[in-house]
């Protein structure tokens, strides 16, 4: 695996910790939940491309991202409604206006839990 894979990889770990702390927290924030499962499968979409010297730009749309993903893991296009519900959480979630359910977050960490797992595999990462 390449350095800066690696370093992809650990960033979408840190935002894995981040949703989960914060989905169990009391009481849970769960505008962060959601936005840190989507930039925990963002970074893992992004730890994929760079492996495979595949050019992306500075984007947050994980539709995109898996178009571009999926030839590397087919099994990624089993995901795409969770990814694009997922893609949701990029920008708009940080902003007054935009508040979360406790359901919508528990909903975002299972699509991230799922694609998560399918990642893990793919880098063949145990734990």
């Amino acid at each position: 695996m390449k350095k800066i894979t690696a370093e992809w990889i650990s960033k979408a770990e840190e935002d894995y910790l981040v949703a989960i702390r914060e989905l169990r927290a009391d009481p849970p924030a769960l505008n962060a939940v959601c936005f840190h499962a989507q930039q925990c499968i963002e970074k893992y979409m992004k730890a994929i491309l760079q492996e495979n010297d595949i050019e992306f730009e500075k984007i947050h749309d994980l539709d995109i991202l898996l178009q571009k993903s999926r030839s590397f893991i087919s099994e990624l296009g089993d995901y795409r409604d969770d990814v694009i519900k997922l893609s949701a959480y990029a920008v708009d979630v940080r902003y007054p206006g935009f508040e979360v359910s406790e359901a919508e977050a528990q909903e975002c960490v299972a699509s991230m839990e799922k694609i998560r797992r399918v990642m893990r595999s793919h880098f063949e990462i145990r734990s």
